[in-house]
């Protein structure tokens, strides 16, 4: 009999004043009793309307089925034939608006947990004695991947299981991407990242780090030495600016040096050569899940009071609901409706204070959201001594630029159409780098369906 309840099994977690003050996992997993008990409230709908919201196709209801069954190790075999990164996908997904969004146990209720189940098979068989995995007949084909993060990592694993000598040439010291410099410690522990590649690995992908694609080696240098396709999946990793007085200050960081400093280098530990400044009072500007990562991080750093600095109403945050709810538990300040303006110095500290304007909502701009204009007479100080800017990201220009007949869009993606193919013959492109920043799992469902093209292109030669 289906489980009819009509709300989720609660996820465990640490408590919020507990956690805020660690870089231990946030969110502590289903238990089996937990799984079987919420995998029953599947209904195995006829028309299976959850797999139209997963961009990469998994098996829901059947992987579901199983789990309610107990059958931990068939539920993972299912989702691995459509997913690389289970593990990681069951964190970081925003299954709130993908395949739970299309739930129908959430036309009345809660949809089913479905990324919450994902995370428990995906754990519970890593937790397992490595099981032997089948390495595939070599199919005598070379192919290239540019970027270890979501879109790279999954494009070569599918072209692995296909045969094919796949290499990945990191830029970083460490393979993973965003997975390892982006995402904090406490939503997405770094040795399941290294699960994940060590099992990739194991299929036969073969991983170098310290490699610069651009600067150390080109794409055509690439095909000259035999790689009959390359996949560019090298991320979104130049930060954006607002260009407002006071952003050189030495206080002001972007999203993304911070996090890599805290995440990627772990600035936060005593012993860290790149240490990190500890301030008293943290300014995030910017309200998505970049930002709600940075101002959570700047908390467990030791930071007394940490802002979330928005220019529109909670509505139109962009971040998951779960990392705002999260983030208000561990005592996360938002100051929404408001907009800086300029950075002031300070000569006893790095920054002095940020001037900011209130904001209200007028009419919706280009993208269907109201835009914010400012209140007159609104201006104020707000008292921080470090501010972090978590407005955007954009492809960095090194590939563009050092590759002959690579077109891109004027800020900066690589033009690619559905299957991922570039205006260069043999070059195909997804993820961040061509749609600029996004969630793991579009940049996961382009690596697949690149992998598919590029399959497709070098066996029809």
């Amino acid at each position: 009999m289906p489980n009819m309840s009509p709300k989720k099994n609660e996820m465990p977690t640490q408590e919020p004043n507990v956690r805020n003050k660690n870089f231990l996992e946030v969110t502590l997993g289903y238990t089996e009793e937990q799984a079987i008990d919420e995998a029953q409230r599947c209904l195995n709908c006829k028309h299976k309307p959850c797999i139209s919201g997963c961009p990469v196709q998994i098996h829901i209801p059947d992987f579901i089925s199983q789990v309610a069954q107990g059958n931990f190790e068939k539920a993972y075999d299912i989702i691995s034939v459509s997913s690389s990164l289970p593990a990681v996908c069951g964190r970081v997904c925003p299954q709130e608006s993908q395949c739970e969004q299309k739930c129908v146990r959430g036309i009345k209720g809660e949809p089913v947990g479905i990324g919450r189940l994902e995370r428990f098979v995906a754990d519970r068989h890593n937790q397992q004695k490595d099981a032997e995995i089948a390495v595939p007949t070599p199919n005598g084909h070379k192919v290239a991947v540019i970027g270890s993060g979501p879109s790279g990592l999954t494009c070569a694993g599918d072209l692995a299981k296909k045969g094919y000598d796949v290499t990945v040439f990191e830029a970083l010291h460490l393979a993973g991407g965003v997975l390892v410099y982006g995402i904090p410690e406490f939503r997405l522990p770094k040795a399941i990242v290294q699960k994940e590649i060590d099992t990739l690995k194991k299929l036969g992908v073969k991983v170098e780090t310290n490699m610069v694609i651009g600067k150390i080696l080109s794409i055509d240098e690439l095909m000259e030495d035999g790689f009959e396709a390359v996949f560019v999946g090298s991320g979104a990793g130049l930060p954006r600016f607002m260009g407002i007085p006071g952003e050189n200050l030495k206080g002001v960081y972007s999203a993304n040096e911070f996090l890599t400093r805290v995440n990627l280098m772990k600035s936060y530990k005593d012993n860290s050569t790149t240490p990190i400044e500890h301030a008293k009072r943290v300014a995030v500007v910017g309200g998505g899940n970049v930002a709600m990562d940075a101002a959570r991080c700047a908390k467990r750093l030791g930071a007394e009071e940490v802002y979330i600095v928005y220019r529109r109403s909670e509505e139109e945050l962009p971040a998951r609901a779960e990392e705002v709810e999260h983030a208000k538990e561990e005592g996360i300040i938002f100051k929404l409706l408001t907009n800086p303006v300029e950075i002031l110095p300070d000569e006893n500290r790095l920054v002095g204070s940020m001037k900011c304007v209130e904001m209200e909502l007028g009419e919706p701009d280009e993208s269907g959201r109201r835009r914010p204009v400012v209140k007159a007479g609104s201006e104020f100080e707000l008292d921080v001594d470090c501010v972090i800017m978590s407005i955007g990201t954009s492809p960095n220009p090194l590939i563009k630029s050092t590759t002959k007949g690579l077109d891109t869009q004027k800020w900066g993606g690589i033009i690619a159409n559905d299957d991922g193919l570039t205006s260069r013959v043999g070059v195909y492109a997804g993820g961040d780098a061509v749609t600029g920043a996004a969630t793991v799992i579009l940049a996961m469902g382009a690596g697949k369906t690149a992998a598919a093209a590029m399959d497709e292109y070098i066996q029809s030669k």
